[in-house]
C-alpha cells in the first residue's frame, strides 16, 4: 500500500513516515503543496495522510483534498492538524476527507485509523488475485503457491503487491524503490528484493524488461 503524507513540520513529518514505512508501506513524504501535487500524479497513492495548516496556506491540506477528489481520486484520506473546533472537522470531511486526527497524537492511533482506512478501501479492490500457481489474498497478506503457504516479509509483500496492482506496467529500479524502501536510490535493495521473490515463489513471477521490471504474467 502506498501513502502519501503531506506534513511541513519536519519531526513530527520524519516520526510518522518511519512509523508507516516500519509498518510496511510505502510512503511518499511530502514537505509542501507543490511536492504533494508532484508526488499525487506519480504515486497513485492507496491513502493520503495531509496536515491541513501549511505555511503557504492555512487550509493548504483541505485545498489539496478538494483538488484531488475533483481529479477522482477515490482512496481514504486522513487529516492532520492542531485545530479541533467543530466547524474545521466538518469542513475536512465535506471536502471529501474520511478521517480527523487531531494533533498532539500518538503514532499507535495513527497507525491503527490508517490501518482501518485501508481496510475499509481493501473491501473495493478484489481481495485475491492469481498468477498461475500464485494466489496472493491483498487484504489478509496471505500468499500462496499451488496451494502451500509462503511467508513473506514486509517489503517482499510490499513489492510483489505493488507489481500485481498495476500488472502490464513496467517499474523502473528507481521507481520500486521509491515505493517499497521509500529512497529511489535504494535499487540495490529492489534488486536483491526481486531475487528473493523469484527463489520463494517461482522464477518467472517477476520479469525483467527494458526499462525495469514487470510482473511475470498477467493475472
Amino acid at each position: 500500500m502506498q501513502v502519501l503524507l503531506l506534513e511541513d513540520e519536519p519531526r513530527l513529518g520524519q516520526a510518522v513516515a518511519r512509523a508507516l514505512a516500519a509498518q510496511g508501506y510505502g510512503v511518499r513524504w511530502a514537505r509542501s503543496l507543490g511536492e504533494a501535487r508532484e508526488a499525487f500524479l506519480e504515486l497513485e497513492p492507496d491513502l493520503m495522510v495531509l496536515d491541513v495548516r501549511l505555511p503557504e496556506d492555512e487550509d493548504g491540506g483541505f485545498r489539496f483534498a478538494e483538488e484531488a477528489r475533483e481529479a477522482g481520486y477515490k482512496g481514504p484520506i486522513l487529516f492532520l492538524t492542531a485545530r479541533d473546533a467543530l466547524e474545521d472537522r466538518v469542513l475536512g470531511l465535506d471536502l471529501g476527507g474520511d478521517d480527523y486526527l487531531v494533533k498532539p497524537f500518538h503514532l499507535e492511533e495513527l497507525l491503527a485509523r490508517v490501518r482501518a482506512l485501508l481496510r475499509r478501501a481493501s473491501e473495493v479492490k478484489a481481495s485475491r488475485v492469481r498468477l498461475g500457481p500464485l494466489e496472493v489474498d491483498l487484504a489478509g497478506r496471505g500468499v500462496y503457491v499451488a496451494g502451500r503457504r509462503v511467508d513473506l516479509s514486509l517489503k517482499e509483500f510490499a513489492l510483489l503487491e505493488t507489481l500485481l496492482l498495476h500488472p502490464g506496467r513496467v517499474f523502473a529500479p528507481e521507481e520500486l524503490a521509491e515505493r517499497v524502501f521509500g529512497d529511489p536510490e535504494k535499487v540495490g535493495a529492489v534488486k536483491v528484493y526481486v531475487h528473493y521473490l523469484r527463489q520463494k515463489l517461482f522464477p518467472e513471477v517477476v520479469r525483467t524488461v527494458p526499462g525495469g521490471y514487470r510482473l511475470g504474467h498477467e493475472p
